[in-house]
């Protein structure tokens, strides 16, 4: 997100296999550490570091900026940038580069023939091309959940193994454009085992304060419950002024540009005042950082689509800079790249300040904090294909090869993992790209989904023995399937958990009365409730269901359930959507666990109470909007990325007696279900009106009786949790220009608050911004439609018309849980998991025939031999090579926040699982492109005193240990038990 590109002829791959066979005597020896140039001690050695940063989509979509299409909106191609840096390199063997985006590489390197692989090989074999970050796009930090983050990192980073061998392995973490950097990212990059990270953006009034106190390079501290130096990791900001991640000012030499380059032969003769110049900003930057090493990122966004431009100029800078030493000049210019700059700040030795927070972002008096919520339709959908991928790959592994070659067709998972990696991309799930990238980020989606559905069918005909008529009905969230609305079915409901799970089902029907029952036969308690006015009203003519079929689920762990589902009277009563009745609002309803009141005169939520701990808390939940389109003080208006209200109070929305009717535009369901312990608020919101001029950002907001002392509490991509502080940064005095942008936080699964007794906390469907603007209070933003771009790069406002062009309608769930402070981990911790892999309901009219001959059908399917500790998740199950599946197991609580949840746990992998046999175990980093034992990190001395990396114990499949917050990653080699299932089968 800066500035664009051009294009060049680039050289035949024969040309560029001459030239490195003329160079390579003169290249330097060696990947690594061992490649880098020398430096000089005693001069301030700059290290220029030639980059192009190409966003995975933003402005076009990843196709377009791959090929170069549609360069009236920016130009940029990627594939021109690859062709001529290359060239580029070949030329000249002292030249080096750093390349992100695997995404894009990996689509350039199945176009090329096997004399520019061999090129490109040698390139990353001698130092010269190296991979820095290696995900499959630039992930963003604040709306991406750890999961799907993981999961992006790892298939970049086993592509980059699997072409180029050690050498392609990166060894630095590149954040450069992300808005803003979080704690948990920082605890992943450990533990894949980067040596450091380096940032480009952080926030204005925090970087003021560390260059002032030369604290720009610190330690991050990124785990409170993993033993130092475990998830340490050395960390860099850059830029000096605030130029992110682009050139010094004056010196950018891409085609785009219009700095001058430096000509000494013409009658300009400005090589004297570029020089110059160029040693007055060294010197200034030099004063921020404490060693005779600092780093220039010389590139920008979709640069070097003409490298030659770039490296001819950098090739004069250096010469005539480093001329300047024969009279007196201490500054000493190299080409370089971050793990070369990182070495020699790691040689000197020295203790670095240490953080253990994570970084918020505004670059002015203005929050980036919009985006945590921008595009919420968006954002569920990433959340549901990730969950949808995991169960995929589940099944995929569970099933062998018969789930990609089955009777329903050739099912591929790989459609939607690199879908949903591309979709971490900071411009992707952050909702800050345009609105027909946006589009097209769907449509990539869309098509993962059809490939795995494929799959799942597949797999769940081998496992249960039967070929059913499979149907995936994709707009149950709307009360949409045709199948359902028919007559009698069954229900599949699978489970990707490692633990069993009751689940509320919900069904469109068009009978009063059904009887399910369950995988034995026995019958389930069941319900007929009239579908809402709200959800007939948004689905229009795309069902005809009025009813809804209600019951609770039980589904083992990984694995399916099947339950039968038959209309007992065809002759009920039949209700005509347009006179369906309105439910009017109880006064109170309660289940096993819980009790909630409404206020009887407004129909608002009062109070709760918890039955199992008899405790209560009152309550108070609305809606409430803040207009957004700048005032006197500033003409600022909130847009995709910024959030800036116009007042600090949000205006409310009226509540309508009745089934919690806010407005037109705004409702919501309260329930409670079964035998669960939270409440669930399913709100619906939209399409927000804005013809009164004004574009409003939409909360949802809690008021409680807490005494909370200005605290609150959000979690880190879904996994560890942040004390917050309103109006307060703990590593620097903040100037709170933004009393309510800034106080927002990301919240991609939890946010509580809490006394000294109780805890109210409430779990998320997807990432929202989230805070608590007065004390007792919580609130998250849902949506927000607004008429102005803000002047971010973007260029569009966040209108999102929706498919029908009236404006977006979303639908999510919020689910609100209050326990004593002691309890509440062991409640939201096993919830939020349920929420981010939920079981997936399949649909056939039943009936079908064997699988295979002789084959008995089954009804109920469990992998396991036993359940996992409720503690324990089974993070990723996944094929990965012939015969092998990829394993991840973590321990899902921090340290001391649960008196059993927090205790270490072993597991025995090797009596496991039931579906296959492990005959062999090899442990890898969390990456799983390395084994654990390869894992040798530059060792950082901390300010608070050293930390001694742990010698990594020799491996007990039968006893694996997991302690809170860890994750462990494994190899597993297996053998199946049914004939011809199985990695590697026939």
């Amino acid at each position: 997100m800066t500035a664009p590109a051009s294009g060049m002829a680039v050289p035949g791959a024969a040309a560029l296999s001459l030239l490195l066979l003329l160079l390579g005597a003169a290249a330097a020896a060696g990947c690594g550490y061992q490649s880098c140039p020398p430096t000089r001690p005693d001069l301030l050695n700059v290290h220029l570091v030639p980059h192009t940063h190409d966003d995975v989509g933003w402005l076009k979509t990843v196709e377009q900026y791959f090929y170069g299409v549609r360069n009236e909106v920016q130009h940029a191609g990627v594939q021109y940038i690859l062709d001529s840096v290359v060239a580029q390199l070949a030329a000249d063997p002292s030249r080096r580069f750093v390349y992100a985006e695997v995404a894009f590489l990996a689509r350039w390197w199945r176009q090329q023939d096997e004399a520019t692989r061999r090129t490109v090989r040698q390139l990353v074999e001698q130092g010269r091309l190296e991979f820095v970050g290696g995900g499959w796009c630039m992930s963003d930090e604040a709306a991406a959940h750890y999961g799907p983050a993981i999961e992006q990192l790892a298939l970049g980073r086993r592509f980059l193994r699997r072409e180029f061998g050690a050498c392609g392995t990166p060894r630095v973490a590149w954040q450069i454009d992300p808005f803003g950097h979080s704690r948990q990212l920082a605890a992943i990059f450990a533990q894949m085992g980067y040596d450091g990270l380096f940032v480009g953006r952080v926030d204005h009034q925090d970087k003021a304060t560390r260059e002032q106190l030369q604290e720009m390079e610190l330690l991050w501290r990124a785990s409170g419950s993993l033993p130092p130096p475990t998830a340490d990791l050395f960390t860099g900001g850059m830029g000096h002024p605030p130029n992110v991640y682009n050139p010094p000012s004056g010196f950018c030499w891409d085609q785009l540009c219009s700095d001058p380059p430096g000509d000494e032969d013409s009658e300009e003769n400005n090589v004297d005042s570029i020089v110059s110049a160029f040693l007055q900003i060294a010197a200034s930057q030099a004063e921020s950082y404490r060693t005779n090493h600092i780093i220039m990122t010389m590139g920008s966004d979709f640069h070097y689509e003409n490298a030659n431009l770039w490296f001819k100029n950098m090739d004069k800078l250096i010469a005539h800079v480093n001329a300047r030493q024969a009279n007196g000049s201490h500054v000493h210019v190299l080409y370089s790249t971050p793990s070369c700059y990182l070495w020699e700040l790691h040689r000197a030795n020295l203790s670095w300040s240490v953080k253990t927070d994570d970084f918020p972002y505004a670059d002015g008096p203005h929050q980036l904090t919009g985006y945590f919520t921008s595009r919420p339709a968006f954002k569920r959908y990433e959340r549901l294909s990730n969950n949808f991928l995991q169960i995929c790959s589940q099944l995929e592994a569970l099933a062998g090869p018969v789930a990609r070659e089955g009777p329903y067709g050739p099912g591929n998972s790989s459609v939607l993992r690199e879908a949903v990696a591309v979709a971490q991309h900071h411009d992707a799930v952050t909702g800050t790209e345009k609105q027909h990238v946006a589009d097209d980020y769907a449509r990539q989606l869309a098509a993962g989904w059809e490939s795995c559905q494929l799959l799942v069918a597949n797999a769940l005909a081998s496992l249960s023995g039967s070929k059913e008529n499979f149907i995936f009905c994709n707009a149950l969230n709307i009360s949409v399937c045709p199948l359902t609305e028919a007559g009698r079915f069954t229900v599949i409901l699978y489970n990707p958990l490692g633990r069993r799970v009751s689940w509320p089902i919900r069904l469109p029907v068009n009978g009063a009365s059904y009887a399910v029952t369950d995988p034995q036969g026995q019958p389930v308690p069941s319900e007929v409730v009239p579908v809402s006015n709200f959800t007939r009203r948004l689905r229009g003519g795309g069902g005809s269901a009025v009813w809804e079929l209600l019951f609770q689920a039980s589904i083992p762990p990984l694995g399916f359930s099947t339950f039968t589902v038959s209309r007992l009277s065809r002759g009920g009563p039949r209700v005509h959507p347009a006179r369906t009745p309105v439910l009017s609002q109880p006064q109170e309803i309660q289940n096993e666990h819980l009790r909630v009141l409404f206020d009887p005169l407004t129909g608002h939520l009062k109070e709760i109470q918890n039955l199992d701990k008899s405790i209560s808390l009152p309550v108070f939940q609305n809606f409430y909007w803040y207009s957004s389109v700048g005032n006197n003080e500033s003409p600022q208006a909130s847009g995709a990325y910024i959030f800036r209200p116009n007042s600090s109070e949000p205006i409310p929305n009226a509540l309508v007696q009745g089934h919690q009717n806010f407005s037109s535009w705004c409702s919501q369901v309260v329930r409670l279900h079964a035998g669960q312990p939270y409440v669930e608020l399913e709100w619906t919101v939209g399409p927000i009106p804005v013809a009164d001029g004004w574009g409003k950002e939409i909360i949802s907001r809690f008021e409680t009786t807490l005494q909370t002392d200005s605290r609150f509490y959000t979690d880190s991509n879904g996994r560890q949790i942040l004390e917050r502080r309103r109006d307060y940064r703990p590593t620097w005095n903040l100037s709170q220009t933004e009393p309510v942008a800034g106080n927002y936080y990301p919240v991609n699964s939890r946010i509580f608050i809490k006394d000294k007794k109780f805890q109210l906390t409430v779990l998320t469907d997807r990432s929202q911004g989230g805070s608590s603007i007065f004390d007792g209070s919580l609130e998250l933003m849902v949506h927000r439609r607004l008429l102005y771009d803000d002047n971010r790069g973007v260029g569009e406002p966040l209108v999102e018309l929706g498919a029908d062009r009236q404006g977006l309608v979303v639908r999510g769930r919020h689910l609100l849980l209050l326990d004593t402070v002691e309890s509440a981990a062991d409640q939201h911790r096993l919830l939020a998991q349920e929420l981010f892999m939920a079981p997936y309901v399949v649909l056939a009219p039943g009936g079908g025939p064997s699988y295979r001959h002789g084959q008995p059908s089954l009804r109920q399917f469990s992998a396991l031999r036993r359940e996992l500790p409720p503690n324990i998740h089974l993070l990723t199950l996944t094929p990965w090579d012939a015969g092998t599946l990829l394993l991840r197991l973590e321990h899902q609580f921090e340290r001391g926040e649960s008196v059993n949840g927090s205790q270490p746990v072993t597991v025995d992998l090797l009596n496991l699982f039931s579906a296959f046999t492990i005959t062999s175990v090899q442990e890898m980093s969390l990456g799983a492109d390395l084994p654990l034992s390869a894992i040798s990190r530059l060792v950082w001395t901390p300010a608070i005193g050293p930390a001694q990396p742990r010698p990594v114990p020799k491996l007990d499949p039968s006893q694996v240990t997991l302690q809170p917050m860890e994750i462990r990653t494994f190899l597993a080699t297996v053998r199946y038990k049914v004939p011809g299932a199985g990695p590697g089968g026939p």
